[in-house]
């Protein structure tokens, strides 16, 4: 007496069809394109070219 559900007992469970079909795709190509415009955007504008360097360091920390 096994009453769980099982992903098995799903009709569509070993391939895709309908409209879970086009959900998955359209995250898939959602996902690419939030990547490719996220590349754009750091690879335009990720290293600032007016950047102030920093020379001096510290030799260590002072202790009272």
């Amino acid at each position: 007496m096994n009453n769980e559900p099982s992903l098995n007992h799903i009709d569509d469970y070993h391939e895709l069809k309908g409209m879970k079909r086009k959900v998955v795709w359209a995250v898939i190509l959602a996902g690419l394109l939030i990547g490719v415009i996220y590349t754009t955007v750091n690879y335009l504008y990720g290293t600032p070219s007016d950047a102030i360097s920093v020379d001096k360091t510290t030799g260590g920390i002072p202790l009272k």
